[in-house]
């Protein structure tokens, strides 16, 4: 059974590749007899790269990011230590300690586990 859409970001441009379904924007694949992506567990947190993130992990920084409020930016290829998972009701599910600017959250989606 195909469904319109992906279950998991709601791409409408999904294909079927011999027995799977894939999504050609977040790389999801099922099969075509579950019609609906696989469960994920909602608590894991993933970088750019799709890799899962824990407590006291390394990461690098993708992109220079502009920190909002302030004049400063956060380079690409900084280097942050000890990142903690926390609870992304707003997307930035990161908090962590950058060197040279303080505390701050960041979303997982513009880092990399280093």
């Amino acid at each position: 059974m195909k469904s319109d859409i992906c279950p998991q970001c709601g791409c409408e441009h999904i294909y079927q590749d011999g027995g799977l379904w894939v999504c050609p924007e977040c790389a999801l694949e099922w099969s075509i007899s579950e019609g609906a992506a696989p469960a994920q567990d909602d608590a894991v947190v993933r970088d750019a790269n799709g890799n899962p993130l824990e407590d006291g992990d390394t990461v690098t920084i993708i992109k220079d990011l502009k920190v909002k409020g302030s004049s400063s930016v956060i380079k690409g290829g900084t280097k942050i230590k000890g990142v903690r998972l926390t609870d992304g009701h707003d997307g930035h599910n990161l908090s962590c300690k950058i060197p040279g600017i303080g505390a701050m959250n960041l979303k997982s989606e513009f880092v990399r586990k280093a």
